[in-house]
């Protein structure tokens, strides 16, 4: 035990161009959940961004030069050593993010998967050949298509996912040779900051024989006012951000001359359709929205928040999501049997009950749920929303669910529609003309048919449209974002 306040107390050092670094202001973590110090870290002071953008400047030509090889094993390591320690990471995305632990496991396992998938995309990242010849006038000419690296990335990562979205940042940019410094979330620093010390171990601080070059990778926690300074810095051309609607918007006007790639999040919306009428289908589809309503307390971009049921199953299946998500478990995520803990801090919870109250005080009906406790808030289902509360048309970004009825599948999916927001939608079905209806027909990113919209696999490509934002991850289509294609055109060739 006292080894283990120790391990809490002792500052958590940052990653300054791979080597490990103190500032001069503390930064403590603490336990969502009950509030106790996690662990402790410190702020990157101004010299010391500084010295980490021009490392990260200074290191673009070597870093573009690594041979496929040196990242690929670079990227295995990282995700072995992700494995090797994962109940250790798990319990630690836990204690400063307060997900339950079966979600931080499963969030672990995700990251091994996406620096795996990062090594097997920079094996093949070989560009494309495109005969010439077409036409008569370039006769004997080819084309060689390959991407390079626009230059340094600035990630920027948000609190709900402290380990895997870090990850869709820097594995991509590793992938293709571009050097990366990471702002993780002031919230949850604690998780990246690990990640950075296995990066350091293929980090060759002399100069890069077997590894990754000095300056190549930089994780540093700097507070969100201050990060401005590095949004602007022409020394970093990307800027790829994972967070809020309005500061997206904000850097995007900020760096109009930049490659920006936005990731804003959404009210994700499932729809039961007219066909899926059985017993089980419908049982199955509750505990799924259920579950996935909730399983980061609602912190997840692509939560169900909204649920639109024909009006002929409405009333078979509206008992069955309320029987599920009374059924889920609230309480210590520490608890291997919890199903749902705290949101971030108890701010966010009073901000999810003030949605909530606004819309019962418009009409609206609390079928379970509804009762804050500190920084939890439980499952909640509401019916009878009016259509303008902000439960409905904005992102709760807590364990919040609309539940609506619908006169048809059309009627579902242009409610769906009627949002500001655009990044997946579920769509329950098993009829194949209605999934490519709903394919071509919803405004989203990605259309999930048979489940919620919550389901993603790390290496497709994943984004929103509208207020969901721009470019997409997914480590090849990141990858895709942080490089530009270069062509080489060579004449006289016998073909």
């Amino acid at each position: 035990m006292e080894h283990a306040a120790a391990d809490r107390t002792d500052p958590k050092p940052f990653w300054l161009a791979g080597e490990p670094a103190h500032g001069d202001e503390p930064l403590d973590v603490r336990h969502p959940y009950d509030g106790r110090l996690v662990g402790r870290t410190s702020l990157a002071t101004p010299d010391q961004v500084e010295q980490a953008v021009a490392a990260a400047h200074r290191v673009v030509p070597q870093a573009a030069a690594l041979p496929a090889h040196r990242r690929a094993a670079a990227l295995d390591h990282i995700s072995a050593r992700l494995a090797q320690r994962a109940d250790e990471i798990a319990r630690l995305i836990t204690a400063e993010n307060g997900k339950p632990l079966k979600w931080a496991r499963a969030e672990v396992t995700r990251a091994v998967s996406t620096f795996r998938w990062a090594a097997e995309e920079a094996r093949r990242f070989s560009g494309d050949l495109q005969r010439l010849d077409t036409d008569p006038a370039a006769t004997g000419r080819i084309a060689l298509v390959r991407r390079v690296p626009r230059g340094v990335v600035l990630g920027i990562s948000p609190f709900n996912f402290p380990l895997n979205l870090v990850a869709h940042k820097v594995a991509p940019a590793i992938a293709v040779g571009a050097p990366i410094i990471v702002k993780p979330a002031p919230a949850t620093p604690l998780t990246a900051l690990l990640l950075g010390e296995l990066i350091a171990e293929v980090t060759e601080p002399e100069g890069p024989e077997s590894g990754l070059p000095a300056g190549m990778v930089s994780v540093l926690p700097v507070p969100n006012d201050r990060a401005g300074g590095l949004v602007a810095d022409p020394r970093l051309p990307v800027v790829s951000f994972t967070g809020s609607g309005p500061v997206g918007a904000q850097i995007r006007r900020a760096v109009p001359d930049k490659h920006v790639t936005l990731e804003l999040g959404g009210n994700a919306a499932a729809i039961i359709c007219e066909d899926w009428t059985g017993d089980e289908e419908l049982t199955w589809a509750a505990q799924r929205i259920a579950t996935f309503s909730n399983y980061q307390a609602g912190q997840s971009c692509i939560a169900v928040q909204r649920v639109y049921v024909h009006e002929w199953l409405y009333d078979g299946f509206l008992p069955r999501l309320v029987d599920a998500v009374r059924a889920l478990r609230v309480g210590d995520p520490a608890d291997e049997a919890t199903d749902v803990g705290p949101l971030i801090n108890e701010g966010a919870a009073e901000r999810v009950e003030s949605w909530v109250d606004e819309a019962v005080a418009a009409g609206a009906t609390i079928e379970v749920g509804g009762r804050r406790d500190g920084a939890t808030y439980p499952p909640t289902v509401l019916t009878g929303v009016p259509a303008d509360a902000k439960v409905l048309t904005e992102e709760v970004f807590g364990p919040v669910l609309v539940v609506v009825r619908v006169a048809d599948d059309a009627a579902g999916f242009a409610a769906i529609n009627d949002s500001a927001y655009g990044l997946q939608a579920g769509v329950f079905t098993r009829r194949l003309q209605t999934a490519f209806t709903a394919h071509r027909t919803l405004a989203v990113g990605g259309v999930i048919v048979g489940d919620v919209p919550s389901y993603r696999a790390d290496q497709m490509p994943y984004g929103g449209v509208k207020g969901s934002g721009v470019g997409r991850e997914g480590v090849r289509s990141a990858m895709d974002d942080y490089t530009d294609p270069r062509v080489m055109v060579l004449t006289g060739l016998d073909l």
